[in-house]
């Protein structure tokens, strides 16, 4: 008996399909861990931003404080989990996307520069006791701050960006 191309076709065919779907199978879970870490990234980045806007927001915080041993007590506590959480963020950026973990610091050096001076002032200004008062007549400046974050954006849009393919 001899072996026929109808035979080799009813090997082949299965196999075939076999190995195209192994490998279908194999993308699409590399697809599917890449999609899921690039999310995870954008939400640690996103964690770590808002930390920034969190610290930036202090100043108008102070201003508008109560004036009372407890909200003085608060404020600083507030101020003290920021500086913990800017330490958190920096460490995991710094062990998961290095390029990013210098824009950020750059970006978290430049708020406290910025920021802090703005909140020694604020903590100098006088108490606000009615409520027409808690509308502030001038907004504290974000030039350095806003320069930097958006180097950090377009430094974490170009690293999500980059993403490799791995599976």
């Amino acid at each position: 008996m001899t072996w026929t191309a109808a035979q080799t076709t009813a090997v082949l065919a299965p196999v075939i399909a076999i190995l195209g779907a192994a490998l279908v199978a194999l993308l699409t879970y590399g697809l599917n861990r890449r999609a899921a870490r690039r999310e995870r990234r954008a939400r640690a980045f996103g964690e770590a931003l808002s930390v920034i806007e969190d610290y930036a927001e202090m100043p108008y915080r102070i201003r508008r404080r109560s004036g009372t041993l407890d909200g003085r007590q608060e404020l600083t506590d507030e101020v003290s989990r920021i500086y913990s959480r800017l330490a958190f963020h920096q460490a995991l950026l710094d062990i998961e996307a290095p390029a990013v973990a210098a824009a950020y610091r750059q970006l978290a050096n430049e708020a406290k520069a910025e920021v802090g001076a703005q909140m020694k002032t604020a903590w100098q200004r006088p108490l606000r006791t009615t409520d027409a008062e808690m509308n502030l007549e001038k907004h504290y400046d974000r030039v350095r701050v806003d320069a930097a974050r958006d180097h950090c954006v377009a430094t974490m849009r170009a690293a999500l960006d980059r993403e490799p393919f791995r599976t």
